[in-house]
């Protein structure tokens, strides 16, 4: 099993022979703001998948607020320039969850506390969040999970 750091590594490659400039571009600086985060602070680190993601999850959405700037601007060619990489970046995304799969995973979590006697209310908060945005990971917007979670507990 590779991570996905070795696969953008691998596409780097993949990209030169095919020819697609767009994409070897856009994977070469995903690639800088990886070894620039793990080289940056006081002792150099290796970013998980996890990290990785979260990181590629920021790289899609500045390219997305950029593209939008630009199509304001009138400026239609780098827009879809920048919409062109956002589309590569996410291609290594996680297939985002449906607001059904996570309503899901949410009763799945919350059924098996109860299973385990425990009682639910406002400070049991964390104990449902906590492995809930585990099985979410980054596939499903955090704060729309939080208050699915907060509904479903009747905080919300």
């Amino acid at each position: 099993m590779t991570t996905l750091k070795e696969r953008l590594h691998a596409d780097v490659v993949s990209h030169m022979k095919d020819g697609n400039k767009v994409a070897l571009t856009t994977v070469r600086n995903v690639l800088g703001e990886i070894e620039t985060r793990e080289k940056s602070g006081k002792t150099p680190v290796v970013l998980d998948d996890a990290q990785v993601t979260a990181l590629l999850q920021k790289e899609a959405a500045k390219r997305r607020d950029t593209a939008r700037i630009y199509a304001e601007a009138g400026q239609d060619q780098r827009s879809a320039a920048e919409i062109a990489e956002a589309e590569v970046i996410e291609e290594y995304l996680p297939k985002a969850l449906t607001p059904a799969e996570v309503e899901a995973i949410v009763d799945e979590v919350i059924a098996g506390l109860k299973a385990d006697g425990v009682e639910l209310g406002p400070r049991q908060l964390g104990a449902v969040m906590k492995p809930v945005t585990a099985k979410v990971a980054g596939r499903f917007d955090g704060k729309a999970v939080s208050e699915l979670v907060r509904q479903r507990l009747g905080l919300g």
